[in-house]
């Protein structure tokens, strides 16, 4: 458990090598997979003409990994991150090798993309351990908001330039630099990135998986934390999948829902800065609701029409408040035990893509029926739900 309670800088989190290292190679991989999904997206809708089986092979990776996350959950804490961050790295080339080399059917690439999305809560329960390992106190905090800052602008990259280079390259060549992008992260990580020690095993995987899920869901403060990290991304990312059509009945020029699309992860980049580095510990906890009443607020105020310009701030002032999630990583740290902070960690990355998967399924299902502006406004209303949650809870906090 973390016990520092001063502030750090940026400078500080990046002065340990292994950060840097680990903080390098994950940016790298992350560009090379949103490239990736980019271009298997692009080949399945070129082959088959269904905007169905290309959004879906666009988020094919995400539910199934509520499976890997719930029962494989324990081996985050009982194998070496190394191994696990290292072998999803490997993992991740293999299968973009083989989908620029074999061409295998459609149903073949989603089965691929769908047994490796089984497997990424482990590596993102990896890295959050070697994280906590690594760093501590505030430091730790503004390590997690580093990372998520590289995540967000390696997808804006990755998305920008992947589609000049499936427009330039082609596929198949567009697949191989992907390839190419997880072998460098593979090498920057297993050059320079350290471990962190590992438990001896105590019993069968699956079990254990279950077992520490279970114990994690029945414990108050760990439930709440997970919830309020889950939901308001949630409902963020279903709004964001009804941009276009969002955009297209207001009869917008084309290039507004790219815009409307950037305008989100722009304020969260902005955000995870300027919180990170002006608010103390204490104060990002205490902020903590008044950021998700900020993501959530200013998506209901789309249901009014308001002109393009208007929208586009409003979203990245929406995007600005998941910098709250800054203020939540010390309390959620603590909440865990010791020996399962990978478990933790894995059940965290797992809820979270889960329901990110979800979202904009249920809200797509629902915008048939009211329209995109109407759903976005009730995701928003539903955020301001849990950002009220939230302060009735620091007002009266929960023991264990």
């Amino acid at each position: 458990m973390t016990t520092e309670t001063g502030p750090a800088r940026y400078l500080d989190v990046f002065a340990e090598p292994r950060f840097r290292a680990l903080f390098a190679a994950r940016t790298v991989w992350m560009a090379a997979g949103t490239l990736q999904i980019l271009t298997v997206s692009v080949v399945v809708y070129r082959d088959t003409r269904s905007p169905l089986l290309g959004a879906l092979a666009f988020g094919a990776g995400f539910l199934p990994q509520a499976a890997g996350g719930i029962l494989l959950g324990a081996a985050a804490d009982r194998v070496s991150p190394r191994r696990l961050i290292l072998a999803g790295y490997l993992l991740e080339a293999t299968v973009a090798a083989a989908l620029a080399l074999l061409h295998p059917p459609v149903a073949a690439s989603l089965a691929l993309i769908a047994a490796v999305g089984c497997l990424a809560p482990l590596g993102n329960g990896a890295t959050g351990r070697l994280v906590a390992d690594t760093l501590t106190g505030d430091a730790y905090v503004l390590g997690r908001a580093a990372i998520s800052m590289s995540s967000s602008g390696a997808q804006l990259v990755g998305l920008a330039a992947g589609g000049a280079a499936v427009a330039a390259l082609g596929p198949t060549p567009a697949l191989l630099v992907a390839c190419a992008g997880h072998l460098l992260a593979a090498l920057l990580f297993v050059l320079f990135a350290g471990d962190a020690p590992t438990p001896p095993r105590t019993g069968p995987v699956l079990r254990e998986s279950w077992t520490g899920t279970r114990a994690l869901l029945a414990d108050r403060t760990a439930r709440r934390l997970l919830l309020v990290q889950w939901l308001p991304p949630a409902f963020s990312t279903g709004s964001e999948s009804l941009l276009i059509p969002y955009a297209s009945a207001h009869g917008w020029p084309a290039g507004t829902a790219g815009l409307l699309l950037a305008a989100i992860p722009l304020g969260m980049l902005v955000g995870d800065l300027l919180v990170g580095r002006l608010l103390g510990p204490a104060g990002r906890e205490r902020a903590a609701p008044l950021l998700i009443a900020l993501l959530g607020a200013p998506l209901t105020l789309l249901a009014a029409h308001p002109a393009a310009p208007i929208a586009v701030a409003l979203l990245a002032a929406a995007g600005f408040g998941l910098s709250y999630l800054l203020g939540l990583q010390r309390p959620f740290l603590d909440a865990l035990p010791p020996q399962a902070r990978g478990h933790g960690f894995t059940l965290l990355s797992t809820g979270m893509m889960t329901l990110q998967g979800l979202g904009p399924l249920l809200m797509g299902l629902a915008a048939e029926q009211l329209g995109p502006g109407p759903v976005i406004a009730l995701a928003g209303a539903a955020i301001l739900v849990v950002a009220l949650s939230l302060r009735l809870n620091h007002l009266r906090p929960v023991r264990k």
